[in-house]
């Protein structure tokens, strides 16, 4: 029997790739593919330095087997060039001492500014001389959903480990440590574990856009972050207060659209509001007639186009006093009230 040569066809398969070694990936998807890889690099680049390794000893108690393992890791991400660092509130609870490692090798103490366990964020200071690498803040309340998204950490001790995906959902709420709701919260699918908590998640340009803080447990592809737009208002109030004290209305909400009827026939300089998604009996809000389902969207005569809003205007300073509030009921109704704020019981 005659030996003959004979080719597979691969379906899909040029003769012109088969003969470049491409098998089924055509050259316009090799350079997509490189698009795609060259933005991640350049992001993870342009933020990469400004990432941190925190390694938290925390106070110890009972048996030396339980002392060893009393501490904790970690990431942070520096926002000044004088040493202020972003991290998770619960990555250094019960601190005695804090390191934080730079991506150079470099060591250096830190202190804690300030922490917001609402929030679960936290200020340090890196105590050092030397200017260090800041990164860039991005705007959170640009976002899209379906953008990329970078996390850049130290999973389980592993220095700056880079995983990437996409924004997967807005305006997620999730409980934190202390039982409140933190609201606004971002979803995305790149991926996180332990030691992820406190590092950026930054965008295709490498500016950072939240602060990795949770993954559920058992779940794959769904990881969230505080948006830094909330991390500028904590962090403000911390280096100005060295605390974050907050009015109380008893609601928890995320940012809706209004839909384009409703904006014409209310005549609103808006295109977003605030669904108020549960009212705490008893609350300032609860006593003020809101229910579950309406729309915020004016406070203090401020228009409120974000969860962001009403936090930024519930400071100490507005604890007792009567504020308008205008809302929209099954978007049919638009409705004027007062409600006084009370003084948070975080």
């Amino acid at each position: 029997m005659d030996r003959r040569e004979f080719e597979i066809a691969f379906p899909g398969a040029s003769a012109s790739s088969r003969e470049k070694g491409l098998g089924p990936t055509s050259e316009s998807d090799r350079q997509l593919l490189d698009v795609y890889s060259r933005t991640i690099v350049d992001a993870v680049e342009e933020v990469g330095s400004s990432v941190v390794h925190v390694h938290v000893r925390q106070r110890a108690n009972g048996s030396r087997q339980r002392r060893q393992r009393d501490e904790a890791s970690g990431s942070g991400v520096i926002i000044t060039p004088d040493g202020y660092t972003v991290t998770n509130s619960h990555v250094v609870e019960n601190a005695v001492s804090i390191d934080a490692s730079l991506a150079d090798g470099s060591s250096f103490q830190a202190d804690i500014i300030g922490q917001d366990k609402a929030t679960d964020l936290a200020l340090l200071r890196v105590l050092t001389d030397s200017n260090l690498p800041a990164a860039y803040l991005g705007d959170s309340d640009q976002l899209q959903v379906g953008q990329i998204a970078i996390a850049i950490g130290n999973p389980y001790g592993f220095q700056n480990t880079v995983t990437a995906g996409v924004i997967s959902a807005l305006g997620r709420s999730l409980r934190s440590r202390t039982g409140r709701l933190i609201e606004n919260v971002i979803q995305t699918d790149a991926a996180l574990n332990p030691g992820n908590s406190g590092g950026p998640l930054v965008n295709s340009t490498g500016q950072v856009i939240g602060i990795n803080t949770a993954i559920i447990q058992f779940a794959q592809g769904i990881c969230f972050a505080i948006p830094v737009n909330t991390m500028r208002w904590v962090v403000t109030l911390l280096l100005r207060e060295g605390k974050v004290t907050r009015g109380f209305l008893g609601i928890s909400g995320q940012t809706v659209p209004l839909p384009t009827r409703v904006i014409r026939y209310f005549n609103l300089p808006q295109e977003t509001g605030v669904q108020v998604m549960n009212v705490v009996r008893g609350s300032p809000a609860d006593n003020a007639g809101l229910k579950e389902g309406d729309v915020i969207i004016s406070l203090a005569e401020q228009a409120i186009t974000t969860v962001d809003d009403i936090h930024k205007l519930l400071t100490s300073d507005r604890i007792g006093e009567n504020l308008g509030i205008i809302l929209l009921r099954d978007w049919t109704q638009k409705l004027e009230a007062y409600v006084t704020p009370g003084l948070s019981p975080d």
